[in-house]
C-alpha cells in the first residue's frame, strides 16, 4: 500500500501541488489530506490514522520532509520508529534520506571476519550508519529552521511596521474592503467542504483569515447565489 500524505498549514500553500507531485510519482498512491497548523506530531489526525494502519513493506510519500514533521527531534524520532517498523519513507524533494537509502547504508556495512580487526569493522560499521542517521537529522533540523525564520522575519515586519505608524491589523469597526470580501469568497467557494472543498468550517475561516462571524455570513451569501 502506498500513502500519500499532503498538508498544509497557511492559504499561501497548495495542497493541490502536493497531490499531484505525489500522483505523478505513484499515480495509484491513496492520498491522505490534512490542515493543521502545528509543529507536533500529536494533534495531526489524519497522519495519526496512517502511522496506524501502515504494515510492514507499506509506503508513505512526503511531498518534502517539512509535511512529516517542521520539530526536528520528532521527525527523526517519527522517521526511525517507522523505519524499524518496515514502513519505507520517501521524501520527493529530499531523496537523499529516503529510508531506501539508509537500508542501502545498513546493508552495505563491512562484514565481520572472526578474526582481530573485527573490533575496526565495527567501527566503521557503527560510522557509515551514525552519518547516514546523522544526514536525516539535517533534514528534520533545516526544515524546522526554515519555520523559525519565517515566523521571526513576520515579527520583524510587524514591529517595523508598527514603529512606523502604520495600522497592524483592522481598526475597531472597520470592515473589509471589496476586493478583501471578493478573494476571502473566492477561497471559501474553492476550498470550502459546502462547496465541493477539502476544509471543513473552521479550517476555511483560519486559512482564510477571517472571523468565524464573517465566514458565515459569506458562506450564506454564497449559497444564496447559487439558488
Amino acid at each position: 500500500m502506498v500513502y500519500g500524505y499532503c498538508r498544509i498549514s497557511t492559504a499561501r500553500q497548495n495542497m493541490e501541488r502536493q497531490e499531484r507531485n505525489i500522483k505523478g510519482a505513484y499515480p495509484d498512491a491513496v492520498i491522505v489530506k490534512e490542515v493543521y497548523t502545528g509543529t507536533k506530531f500529536q494533534g495531526r489526525k489524519e497522519l495519526e490514522k496512517i502511522v496506524a494502519a501502515v504494515k510492514p513493506g507499506d509506503r508513505i510519500v512526503f511531498d518534502s520532509v517539512s509535511r512529516m514533521s517542521r520539530d526536528a527531534e520528532e521527525g527523526f524520532q517519527l522517521y526511525v520508529k517507522l523505519y524499524q517498523a518496515g514502513i519505507e519513507l520517501e521524501f520527493l524533494k529530499e531523496p537523499h534520506i529516503n529510508t531506501s537509502v539508509y537500508k542501502k547504508a545498513a546493508d552495505n556495512c563491512v562484514g565481520m571476519t572472526g578474526t582481530e580487526v573485527d573490533f575496526i569493522l565495527e567501527g566503521i560499521n557503527k560510522y557509515l550508519l551514525a552519518l547516514a542517521a546523522e544526514q536525516i537529522r539535517i533534514a528534520f533540523r533545516q526544515s524546522e529552521k526554515e519555520v523559525s525564520d519565517l515566523r521571526q522575519r513576520t515579527r520583524e515586519g510587524i514591529e517595523t511596521a508598527r514603529l512606523n505608524g502604520k495600522q497592524i491589523g483592522h481598526s475597531k469597526g472597520t470592515r473589509l474592503n471589496v476586493k478583501k470580501a471578493e478573494t476571502a469568497k473566492k477561497y471559501i467557494k474553492e476550498n470550502n467542504r459546502t462547496f465541493g472543498g477539502h476544509l471543513n468550517d473552521e479550517e476555511t475561516w483560519k486559512l482564510a483569515k477571517i472571523t468565524r462571524k464573517t465566514f458565515y455570513k459569506y458562506k450564506r451569501e454564497l449559497k444564496e447565489d447559487l439558488l
